[in-house]
Parts: C-alpha cells; structure tokens; sequence
C-alpha cells in the first residue's frame, strides 16, 4: 500500500489506517455494540495482512478495551513493524460514560495506562482527544512535549483541534499531526485547518471519512432500525445518522444521493464505502484516512479504496451529486 510522510515525523503511514473505536465495545456510553476480543484481533491481522501499516486507538474506546485488543494483536503479528497511535484526555465519567478532560496530572497517568496495554515501551504517536476543557490546553500539550523529551511518546498530535487551538499550542512545539472528522458531510476542516496543517508542516490523519457509517451505501430505515441498543449513532439525535434517516422527506433524498453514489462507484469498479474513503485522499494534505473495522471481511474490502487513482472528472460527479442532494434537504 502506497505510504506518506506524517507531518515532522519519520513515520511513513499507509494513506489508509485501521480505526479501533468500534473494538471498544458497546459498555461506555458510545459504543458501537457487542465486540468479542477474537474479532477484534483477527480484523487488526487482516488489517496489517492488507498492508495498513499502522492503527489508530484511544485509551476512551472501552476505556481500555480497545487498546488491550489492538496489544494482544500487535504482540501476536510476526510481519513487520506497526505504528501505534493512541489518545489521552477522555476519562470515564458517572456511569462509565465519557467525560472530556484533559490536564498535565491526568495526562502523565493515561500514557503509563496506555503503555501497558499496548504492551510497548514508547507510543508512536500521542494525541489528545479532545481540546477540552479549552483552559486546560495549553498545560496538556505542554504534557504530550514532556513526555517526547522523556522518551514515554515518539511523536505528540491533537484531534479536533481548529486553527485559533493549533495557533495557541504551535508556539510551544511542533505540532506533528492533526485528526479532524473528514468526509463527503463534514468538510469543515477545508476552510482553515487544513490550509494551517499545509503552511504550518503539520501532518493531517482524517477519521469517519465514511462519516459513521452513513457513506457505506447500506444505509436504510432496517439497517438504522438493526443497529444494537447500545450503539451510540442510535440516540445521538442530532447526528446524520439519525436526521437523514428517521425524517422521510430526509430519508428519500439521502437514498436518491446514496444510489448516485453508487452509480458513479460501480462505474469505477468500487463500492460507496470505497468512494467516500478515496475522496477524502484526494486532498494533498490528507495523510492518511482513518477506515474503522470490527469483523473480518469488513477492512480487506474497504482498504481497497487506496487503490483508486480518482479523476477529476469523478470528483466532480461526486461534488454535483453532493450539492444536489444537499439544496433539496435544505429547501425542506
């Protein structure tokens, strides 16, 4: 699989990575369902088997459950090197649901976490989760620096960070890589985050370029309706997921844009899902795309997407397509 520099680092990532929040299982407040470990560590293998060659976690998905999976699988590979990526500054809360906090103290207790069940002596790549809470920012990436000089971390990232986040943090380090949400309906980090990560040599990482599931082509009433109880799209009301497929009038239109989609992969060769991952790679300040997976089966066939050379003529298909679908929503 065709590689990229990250940002100021030595890290070559595959430009597609292999996302573990859904192997965190369903029992923390967002969760994605059930998750048995054994699937867990054969989809990381057929990840690497695909030629990803690194995985991105977060001490937040189980609050430990990812990141003991993705160890166990690492520990077990005998094909080569893997980069770990991990994240810090979300911690359990009332109820074991997430709650955002980020602070030097709490900080230097989540890498020790991390590190051991990764199982690893060094983090490839660190990254706080969230900014949050915004008073706190500057000490915590203060923190992520302290531990690189302290050999704890290889590299120090954020995720979620916007520029006024990255301009306030940069004048203490190098800021080596940034994760925002990127996908065909979230394109905010166009406008001003990823013109910084250019200028500033900040390397780029996108995650949910299949925008929790709603780019995958499966989208319908049944499948929402499938979807466990403790599967957090279910009840976040306020996300795609749930607007574009519970409102009718939403829900036709979104599958009217779902089979343009469709039309314009099929063409290609490739699938929806294969789609959404190839146009978020098709900007050049876009590292690597962040592609989730639980199940065997699941990452052989998205990883694919790294294959498509995408032309300017499809992009602009998918760009009308897009507009399309988003003036007869909003004229409803």
């Amino acid at each position: 699989m065709i590689t990229r520099k990250l940002g100021d680092t030595d890290l070559e990532l595959s430009v597609t990575g292999l996302g573990t929040w859904a192997i965190g299982g369903g029992d923390w407040g967002m969760g994605w369902g059930d998750q048995d470990e054994r699937d867990s560590i054969a989809t990381i293998h057929e990840a690497l088997e695909c030629g990803i060659n690194w995985i991105d976690t977060a001490h937040a998905y189980g609050f430990g459950v990812s990141e003991i999976s993705v160890g166990k699988a690492v520990k077990e590979w005998n094909g080569g090197e893997v980069i770990l990526a991990t994240k810090c500054g979300v911690l359990p809360g009332e109820g074991d649901k997430p709650r955002r906090f980020i602070s030097r103290e709490t900080i230097r207790e989540e890498v020790e976490g991390s590190l051991k069940r990764l199982q690893v002596d060094r983090i490839d790549l660190y990254q706080l989760h969230w900014p949050e809470p915004i008073d706190n920012l500057e000490e915590a990436w203060q923190a992520l620096l302290e531990l690189k000089t302290d050999g704890k971390i290889r590299w120090a990232g954020v995720c979620n960070c916007w520029q006024p986040e990255l301009k306030t943090i940069e004048k203490y380090g190098q800021v080596s890589s940034n994760q925002p949400m990127y996908s065909l309906l979230a394109r905010e980090a166009e406008k001003e985050v990823m013109p910084w990560c250019k200028e500033n040599g900040t390397g780029l990482v996108v995650y949910s370029p299949m925008h929790s599931g709603l780019l995958t082509g499966k989208v319908s009433r049944e499948w929402l309706d499938s979807l466990p109880e403790n599967d957090w799209r279910k009840h976040k009301k306020d996300h795609p997921v749930v607007k574009y497929v519970q409102n009718e009038h939403d829900l036709e239109h979104f599958l009217a844009f779902q089979e343009s989609l469709r039309g314009i992969a099929s063409d290609c060769g490739y699938t929806v899902a294969q789609l959404a991952v190839a146009w978020a790679l098709l900007r050049p300040e876009v590292t690597s795309a962040i592609v989730g997976a639980r199940r065997k089966g699941q990452i052989a066939e998205t990883a694919k997407a790294a294959e498509w050379q995408m032309n300017e003529e499809q992009s602009i298909a998918i760009e009308t397509a897009l507009q399309e679908f988003l003036t007869k929503v909003e004229d409803a």
